[in-house]
């Protein structure tokens, strides 16, 4: 039978853009996490929008499972086809449609990366700014309505979507807005599709905001005795108003394990990272005001850098954190990231920080503390199945933990499968309305199953 629909699919959109190689299926099993890998039966690669419409066509006629792959850096698991069939992955669909640089607009293809657009744009003057630290694609980075360092200024991916065409499961084609930065008319169904997870529609287009590129940047790091110092400290900067670009908290921990990694000698303490962009008068003053509220807070070890290469120095703890942990052979790495209010967020490192230390495991506590968004990780051999039962249990009481205070179980990785156990005590009545929308628009159960809450 797989035989049948597979013939189908090549004489639909070309034998070229059907793969049943080992290396392709293995490929598009899995994603940066650590949920065990699927291959699919089949991997697709459409080149335009037509492609999808056919593809989709034949998963209707065979009773099909679609599973939208982009460039495979998620950490939820949200591009396993845990019911195999067909993996659609956008590898092939990285072009720029339309760039209006007096609009401050893009609009790109799925299969473009973060690094690729803001390589093309850059030359302009402009920047797409949102940064998951990976050079994830821009479809899969509004699928998960991912966000990251810069967050603090410039949100997440459904700050920054002007438009998007989606193609439905059945194969009708929509545009959710117009390609203006604002409208009220109708329902926002943009919001709809962002975060997503593919389950919905497929994204065949993306309009973006774009932004100028700051005439000065400075980053700075400066440290703490403690995590929970490193947080309120956090907290004050932002409550005085400075509208910083980046803030970033790695506990000492962490930094420990980047200094083994690298060999480097950064001081081994909770460290908070900063990067100020504007102006040059105003990144200047926005860097020395900051300095001595950190000065007044007790903090030390006060450091800046203002060239590219100084910066990427200084904060290069921060960007080789997740690696220093992976590299480890034999050891098995799970991670979680929860949001919480401005409020309440010391409180949550200093619990995510005791969970790991009573525990004796290998990991750090770091994250986005600018908007409350802050990640574990845990690192355990990967034959010892209590150990990482104690690993799990530790995400589970941090999202517990932070649901209990009025956060959310996913700041920026998304429900994938990791989180779908918190979705009913998360949202309550509230998801019954989302999967009412799962059935209007893909009654079948045909694109991504067994996603965000397990309904197909």
């Amino acid at each position: 039978m797989t035989k049948n629909w597979v013939e189908r699919l090549e004489t639909s959109i070309g034998k070229e853009k059907v793969s049943l190689s080992e290396s392709d299926l293995f490929r598009h099993s899995q994603d940066e996490s650590s949920h065990l890998p699927i291959e699919p039966d089949v991997v697709v690669f459409p080149e335009e929008k037509e492609d999808i419409v056919e593809i989709l066509q034949v998963a209707n006629e065979y009773e099909i499972p679609v599973t939208p792959y982009g460039a495979g850096s998620g950490l939820d698991g949200q591009a396993i086809p845990v019911q195999k069939g067909i993996s659609m992955s956008f590898e092939r669909m990285k072009e720029i449609i339309s760039f209006s640089p007096e609009n401050l607009t893009v609009t790109v293809q799925p299969g473009i990366t973060r690094l690729e657009l803001n390589k093309e744009i850059n030359r302009s003057g402009l920047s797409f700014p949102i940064d998951p630290g990976a050079d994830a694609s821009i479809g899969g980075m509004v699928a998960t309505n991912a966000s990251g360092t810069t967050a603090v200024r410039y949100g997440s991916m459904k700050d920054q979507v002007v438009c998007l065409e989606v193609i439905l499961a059945d194969g009708r084609i929509i545009r959710t807005g117009s390609e203006v930065k604002k409208s009220s008319s109708g329902y926002h169904l943009s919001s709809l599709f962002v975060g997503s997870e593919g389950t919905l529609g497929i994204i065949s287009e993306i309009t973006l905001k774009l932004h100028g590129i700051p005439e000065h940047t400075i980053a700075a790091r400066c440290t703490f005795d403690t995590p929970k110092e490193c947080a309120e400290a956090a907290h004050s900067i932002l409550m005085s108003g400075i509208p910083v670009m980046r803030m970033e908290l790695v506990d000492a921990s962490s930094i420990k394990q980047v200094n083994v990694y690298g060999d480097y000698h950064f001081p081994e303490a909770h460290s908070l990272f900063l990067e100020f962009a504007g102006s040059r008068a105003s990144a200047e003053e926005e860097a020395t005001i900051v300095q001595g509220l950190i000065q007044d807070m007790g903090g030390e070890n006060w450091e800046r850098a203002s060239g590219s290469k100084d910066r990427a120095e200084l904060w290069r703890a921060r960007h080789e954190l997740a690696y220093a942990f992976r590299h480890k052979k034999g050891m098995s790495v799970i991670g979680s990231d929860v949001c919480v209010p401005l409020s309440k967020l010391s409180d949550l490192v200093v619990y995510a920080r005791t969970l790991i230390d009573e525990s004796n495991l290998l990991g750090g506590v770091f994250g986005h503390v600018g908007d409350g968004n802050f990640h574990t990780i845990l690192v355990y051999p990967s034959d010892d199945q209590a150990l990482a039962n104690k690993a799990e249990s530790i995400n589970d009481k941090l999202v517990l933990k932070a649901l209990d205070v009025g956060g959310t179980c996913t700041g920026e990785h998304g429900v994938g499968l990791g989180k779908m156990k918190y979705q009913e005590l998360e949202h309550g009545a509230a998801l019954e309305v989302m999967r009412s929308f799962k059935r209007l628009l893909d009654p079948e159960g045909r694109l991504n199953p067994g996603k965000i809450f397990g309904w197909d």
